[in-house]
C-alpha cells in the first residue's frame, strides 16, 4: 500500500493504521514475531514495511528498514514520522541496526512505537540511539598523513 496524504500536521492514526495493516503481510515463519512499519514523508506519502525472515538468519531484514529503504528508493529524503507495531503487550524498541538507520535516514522524524493492543509511545531517533555514530563522525576521520 502506498498512499498519499497532505502533511500539515502528521496523521499519526493513519500512519499507525498503515503499520498495523502492513504487519499482516510480514514473513516471520521462524520467530513468529510479525512486525509492521510505515514511514510518512514530507510529501505526504506513506511507505509500508514488514519484517522478512530467512532460514539463513543474518539475511533477515526488519520492517523499519524495509519502510525507510522503500521511501528512499522512491526518491523521498524527508521522513516526517515512522510507526512500528510489534506483537507485544507493551511497546517494544527497535533493534540496534534499525536505530542506526533511523538516526541517519530520519533524524528529525517522530518514531511512534505501538503494541499489538494499541499502546503507543512517541520518541525520537536521538532518544533511541544517544551518542550515535553518523556522517559527522566520518567527516572528522578523513585519512590523515602519517
Amino acid at each position: 500500500m502506498l498512499s498519499e496524504v497532505y502533511v500539515d500536521q502528521p496523521d499519526y492514526a493513519a500512519l499507525a493504521a498503515a503499520a498495523y495493516e502492513a504487519r499482516e503481510r510480514a514473513y516471520a515463519p521462524y520467530s513468529r514475531f510479525r512486525v509492521g512499519a510505515a514511514v510518512l514523508t514530507a510529501s505526504g506519502r506513506i511507505f509500508p514495511g514488514v519484517n522478512i525472515e530467512n532460514a539463513a538468519y543474518p539475511m533477515t531484514i526488519c520492517a523499519e528498514r524495509v519502510a525507510l529503504f522503500s521511501a528512499y528508493a522512491a526518491g523521498e529524503r524527508e521522513i516526517v514520522a515512522l510507526a512500528v507495531v510489534t506483537p507485544t503487550d507493551e511497546v517494544a524498541s527497535p533493534c540496534g541496526a534499525c536505530r542506526q538507520v533511523m538516526l541517519e535516514l530520519a533524524p528529525r522524524a517522530v518514531v511512534l512505537l505501538l503494541s499489538q493492543h494499541g499502546q503507543q509511545q512517541r520518541i525520537t531517533p536521538q532518544e533511541l540511539l544517544p551518542h550515535g555514530f553518523g556522517p559527522l563522525q566520518l567527516e572528522g576521520a578523513r585519512e590523515q598523513p602519517e
